[in-house]
């Protein structure tokens, strides 16, 4: 069986032209052997007849939606005609394009199969996305948590380590100031006061020596 693509090489259409192109290349891109049939060719009104007899779909353009005669590319495998530009698309899209050039039998339940699979892996593609774009909890958990801590220290009535070692110093201070009023004579009474001492002595030895001398 040989797979023919009815072309015209003399169409003014730009349309056409593109549609041409894309189904060769396609054709070419998957190894597809295909034959190239120019209508235009001189000796080629046979083929020509064939394909615009046989053809069902009519390849209309945006240009010409309702042609007189039906517009190529137009793909028959052998004289078994296949369809047109728009089938051809449509096939290589849903990737049944074996399928329609009657190049592999048709099992529309295997197609079925790999068209679901095909959703359901792009489902699961699109969930894992969503899944990887969420942050992570690890980091913003912690530092929350250190937050919170924090936070109940405060209610609790905890000091913090600052003001714990203020309070410290503040103590110390007030040792020191009691112990030096403690030992400064000015807090001890008159009695150990050494200038009132000493005057006191010499009072006495005078009133000794006059008394000695009264008694003379």
């Amino acid at each position: 069986m040989v797979l023919k693509v009815y072309v015209s090489g003399m169409s003014g259409n730009k349309e056409v032209k593109k549609r041409q192109q894309r189904v060769l290349m396609i054709l070419d891109s998957k190894n597809i052997q295909y034959d190239t049939v120019d209508i235009t060719e001189p000796g080629k009104e046979s083929e020509k007849e064939l394909m615009q007899n046989k053809s069902t779909s009519n390849g209309g353009t945006v240009s010409d939606p309702e042609p007189r005669h039906p517009l190529p590319p137009q793909i028959f495998n052998d004289e078994e005609y296949c369809g047109d530009y728009d089938a051809f698309d449509m096939a290589n899209e849903i990737d049944t394009l074996e399928v329609f050039l009657k190049l592999a039998p048709a099992d529309t339940t295997a197609v079925s199969t790999a068209q679901i699979e095909l959703k359901q892996e792009n489902g699961e593609a699109k969930k894992e996305e969503a899944e990887a774009e969420k942050p992570e909890g690890g980091e913003g958990d912690t530092n929350g948590e250190t937050a919170e801590k924090a936070e109940n220290k405060d209610e609790d009535g905890e000091k913090p380590e600052g003001a714990e070692d203020g309070d410290k110093k503040e103590d110390t201070t007030d040792k020191i100031a009691v112990t030096t009023s403690e030992t400064s004579p000015s807090s001890r009474g008159d009695q150990h006061h050494p200038v009132k001492a000493s005057s006191d002595s010499q009072s006495a030895l005078l009133l000794e020596s006059e008394r000695t001398a009264a008694l003379l």
